[in-house]
């Protein structure tokens, strides 16, 4: 009898253990969840970045090409060649630092995507661990009202002598 009881706290005590263990691997899966909607987010942001970059390299590669056309037009007056020279110097300048922000912007999407597949690995591991703890709940719960029903078998068994 004292074995038994001994045996129904132990259970109970591995029950709740498995209980606790659930719930903390669900609060780790929810905080992952949320720190892959973030990156998710950033994502996002980061692409349309890009878009506006590409944008602003179309535009300053547009700028380029006018200020070359206007250069060749206006060749017969050194000033206005001076000009469209140096104007030309500031937007490959300009077209340099945004390719530079493109492949840096870039760089950082592909360190983001790596960074999400990391996550999704992670959730989909938490996920199969919180699969796991769950049949291992079921399991340990099914033990758990055998030995109850055993017990109160034993108990009526003890009553009837």
């Amino acid at each position: 009898m004292e074995n038994v009881k001994k045996k129904l706290d132990k259970l109970r005590a591995e029950t709740d253990a498995a209980v606790q263990r659930a719930e903390e691997a669900e609060a780790q899966h929810k905080k992952i969840e949320q720190e892959l909607t973030a990156k998710e987010q950033e994502n996002i942001s980061l692409q349309n970045k890009i878009a506006l970059l590409e944008a602003e390299v179309e535009r300053a590669e547009k700028k380029i090409t006018d200020s070359k056309l206007a250069k060749e037009e206006e060749e017969n007056t050194k000033n206005v060649s001076e000009g469209l020279q140096r104007k030309v110097a500031l937007l490959e300048n300009e077209l340099d630092n945004t390719e530079k922000n493109l492949r840096e912007t870039t760089e950082k999407l592909r360190q983001t995507d790596v960074k999400a597949e990391h996550f999704e690995r992670k959730v989909q591991q938490l996920e199969t661990e919180k699969a796991e703890l769950e049949r291992q709940l079921e399991e340990m719960t099914s033990k758990f009202q055998e030995a109850e029903k055993k017990y109160e078998d034993a108990i009526k068994q003890l009553d009837e002598f």
